[in-house]
């Protein structure tokens, strides 16, 4: 992670699980350790109940499938 950030200006996870105390948040709180200017972009669940669904659905309803990562970030990058 500390060779990632120095060497990108994004870093990006994406997780089928809640953002909160997942990798994201492992990856940010090796950031703030270094104090890198590197940004990150968490992709996850946000704090809510979940849903019950085939697999495939279920990625589309949380913005996890492969598209709506992509948009997202396209989005933070720009």
């Amino acid at each position: 992670i500390k060779k990632l950030a120095k060497e990108h200006e994004v870093i990006v996870t994406a997780e089928e699980h809640s953002v909160i105390g997942g990798l994201g948040s492992a990856v940010a709180e090796v950031l703030a350790k270094e104090g890198s200017g590197c940004r990150l972009k968490m992709i996850g669940l946000n704090d809510e109940f979940g849903q019950s669904g085939k697999p495939k659905d279920l990625l589309a309803y949380y913005g996890l499938d492969a598209s709506s990562i992509a948009k997202k970030i396209m989005d933070f990058v720009q």
